[in-house]
């Protein structure tokens, strides 16, 4: 189905916050509106209802307890003193036998009848008039009094009342609108810079970063997460054009020497042994390239995980099953394991990824048995709550100038250029110790040898 069917007028959600807030104000005005209107109806009725009374106690008094007041002379004394507006007074005895009556219009006999209660005061409407029912009584004598009347106030101040409500909520409304875009607006300005900073940024500029601010409100964690996503994708793509970048430096040179080779074989017909002496040399090459495309899947493997499975381990155990390794490739060469045992067996303990680990022990150790004839030592020992692996060499060692480089890909130093291998060992090293949260330390004198420490946190037990 067509979206703009379903929505044919987008709103924005400025234009959304500005109008639920508007609705908002407005239920709220009107119910604000409602009570003021409510309770000065109420008072303004409660204190008319007081008038009722007043008048129907006096008209009882007069008539009744006041000796030489007839109905003729109350009556009189009605019309020539302020009365409520359309004012209707009648007076019943016990038996609901009229006694007085002035300007009765609704105040029938019928009405005198329905509104005859024997609770006192009773109120009551007839029309857009209130009236009153008051019990008298005399010598046990019950007397009833009634009195009809318009209250023109109240009618006036509510009409008024109206009005300034009504203009109120027409102002306030207004106001509302005008006050809830302004504010939906400034609500909405982060997010709306945080559109136009995310539309700067692709596949090429992945190292910016958007605005955190103080990170406290909810926009600002979004800014702090998508930095966070951001990073992410700059490591990934990171590593993926660093793979792209060493692959095709490094596997142009041995990719070439082996086309150089078949080409040269199939170039003319040749001798048996000639044939394996170059297909021998091949597959040395091409052992060479296996190796090669290992260390730099491990290598982006490694640039792409930034969490890895850890658990608890015995350090010692990793370096004899590297030692064993290292041997089966140099046989012979003396690699002496000195460790520093203690009376407690979990003194060794450490948290980590066994199989990472040991392999940058083993290219540790590989690289101090590459780079030199003599013995190579390794050594564990306790540093209050750290352990320290130390993997040190009589080699050739490292110039100074370039120590600052050794862990970085493919850096190797102008000392073994006609030593075998690609440069990849330490930066795989590097990586391994920093997803452990370990430190590894290099101290290197050139033809003095090279010494690899590795700092790991040990379990307290």
């Amino acid at each position: 189905m067509d979206q703009s069917i379903i929505h044919p007028f987008p709103m924005s959600i400025k234009i959304r916050l500005s109008v639920q807030l508007t609705l908002v104000v407005i239920g709220i005005l009107f119910f604000f509106s409602l009570l003021v209107y409510y309770f000065s109806y109420t008072s303004q009725r409660s204190k008319f209802r007081e008038l009722l009374l007043e008048k129907a106690q006096n008209t009882a008094i007069l008539l009744i307890s006041v000796e030489g007041v007839d109905s003729t002379l109350l009556k009189k004394i009605h019309e020539t003193t302020s009365s409520l507006v359309e004012e209707e007074i009648a007076l019943t005895d016990s038996s609901n036998n009229l006694i007085y009556s002035n300007n009765t219009h609704y105040l029938s006999a019928k009405i005198l009848l329905e509104k005859s209660y024997n609770s006192s005061p009773n109120y009551f409407a007839i029309g857009e008039k209130d009236g009153v029912s008051y019990n008298h009584r005399i010598k046990k004598n019950p007397y009833h009094v009634y009195v009809l009347a318009y209250d023109n106030s109240r009618a006036q101040n509510l009409i008024e009342l109206r009005t300034i409500l009504f203009w109120s909520i027409i102002f306030s409304i207004w106001l509302s609108i005008t006050a809830s875009y302004f504010f939906s607006k400034l609500a909405i300005k982060p997010i709306s810079d945080i559109i136009s900073e995310v539309k700067e940024i692709n596949s090429a500029k992945l190292n910016r970063r958007l605005n955190e601010g103080r990170g406290r409100d909810e926009i600002e964690q979004l800014a702090i997460t998508f930095n966070q996503m951001l990073s992410d994708l700059e490591l990934v793509f990171k590593s993926q054009n660093e793979f792209v970048s060493n692959a095709s430096h490094e596997l142009r040179t041995p990719l070439a020497i082996i086309i150089a080779e078949s080409e040269y074989i199939l170039g003319k017909e040749r001798k048996k042994e000639e044939y394996v002496r170059h297909i021998s040399g091949m597959v040395d090459d091409m052992r060479k390239l296996n190796a090669l495309l290992n260390s730099l899947l491990e290598l982006a493997q490694l640039n792409r995980d930034t969490q890895i499975f850890l658990s608890p381990l015995r350090i010692d155990e990793l370096i004899f099953s590297a030692i064993q390794e290292i041997k089966t490739k140099f046989p012979g060469r003396k690699i002496l394991p000195k460790i520093d045992y203690s009376e407690n067996e979990n003194d060794l303990l450490i948290t980590g990824n066994s199989g990472l680990l040991e392999i940058a022990i083993k290219n540790l150790i590989d690289n101090a048995c590459k780079f030199s004839n003599d013995e190579v030592e390794v050594k564990l020992s306790m540093k209050a709550e750290q352990l320290s692996v130390r993997i040190s060499d009589h080699g050739i060692g490292v110039p100074d100038s370039e120590l600052e480089n050794i862990f970085k890909p493919f850096r190797r130093g102008e000392n073994v250029k006609y030593i075998g291998g690609f440069g990849i060992g330490l930066a795989i090293v590097a990586k391994i110790i920093d997803l452990h949260g370990a430190k590894i330390n290099v101290s290197s004198a050139e033809n003095e040898g090279t010494c690899f420490e590795i700092v790991l946190k040990r379990n307290i037990t």
